[in-house]
């Protein structure tokens, strides 16, 4: 059995998530679909992550296992030939037999994209959180420096996870101002917790707003309380980036 790795690029606006749904179009079941259609056969395919219904993916990393023999330019180019236009594959390589995309993964790279003025904007509804507030961007940075290293972030996880070891390592957690009104916020982490990343943005945009200190970023993990922190930010505003191995 050959093990292909496949590298994915979608816009998640009409899906509801990644994993495979019984009444929901999710990224997965789309792939599955195509790659039965060009292998002939019952394929599962293992994703990186599952990113939740609306978050978008520019390095998505996926597996599966598969007997036939056609090049791997047949399963970029012929799957792209049938994927509909909000999944691309941008790769297809193949992979070590005990590769596995979840488990194999050193760290991943998330990006949240916020349109921080008042008009809104058609474009990147789907794109983007618009905070109209002005925000202070040093507070936020101040409260993205906290999140470095090894924590617990029980707080900062969304209910019903079942996660039973909740500790994450950040590598790295910074913000950034873009030309155009844009802030965009990059953090990179051994692994996250379910809306771990949305959590995080949400309470260091009510840190910019002034609603909280930039220490108290830093006490909500600590307390372990999901109460303490901020609303989970829009799906829309997120990007998978990245994925290391």
């Amino acid at each position: 059995m050959r093990n292909i790795r496949l590298l994915l690029e979608y816009d998640g606006t009409r899906y509801h998530g990644w994993q495979r749904q019984k009444n929901a179009l999710t990224i997965q079941e789309v792939l599955e679909a195509a790659l039965g259609k060009l292998t002939g056969e019952a394929v599962k395919v293992l994703g990186s992550g599952r990113t939740d219904a609306g978050v978008h993916a520019r390095g998505q990393v996926a597996n599966f296992r598969t007997s036939v023999t056609i090049p791997l330019k047949a399963f970029h180019e012929g799957l792209n030939s049938m994927l509909p236009y909000d999944i691309a594959v941008l790769e297809a390589a193949e992979a070590p037999p005990d590769f596995h995309a979840r488990k194999s993964a050193r760290s991943k790279t998330y990006e949240y994209r916020i349109l921080n003025r008042s008009t809104r904007s058609p474009l990147y509804h789907n794109y983007a959180w618009r905070v109209e507030d002005s925000l202070d961007l040093e507070a936020m940075e101040q409260a993205a420096r906290a999140l470095m290293g090894q924590h617990d972030f029980t707080a900062f996880q969304a209910s019903g996870s079942g996660i039973k070891n909740p500790v994450r390592e950040v590598l790295g957690s910074k913000w950034r101002r873009e030309p155009e009104d844009w802030l965009v916020y990059t953090v990179t982490a051994n692994g996250f917790l379910r809306g771990m990343a949305r959590s995080l943005v949400g309470t260091m945009v009510e840190t910019g707003r002034g609603k909280f200190p930039p220490g108290h970023l830093q006490q909500v993990l600590e307390s372990r309380e999901r109460r303490r922190a901020g609303p989970t930010a829009p799906a829309q505003g997120l990007y998978l980036v990245a994925v290391e191995y």
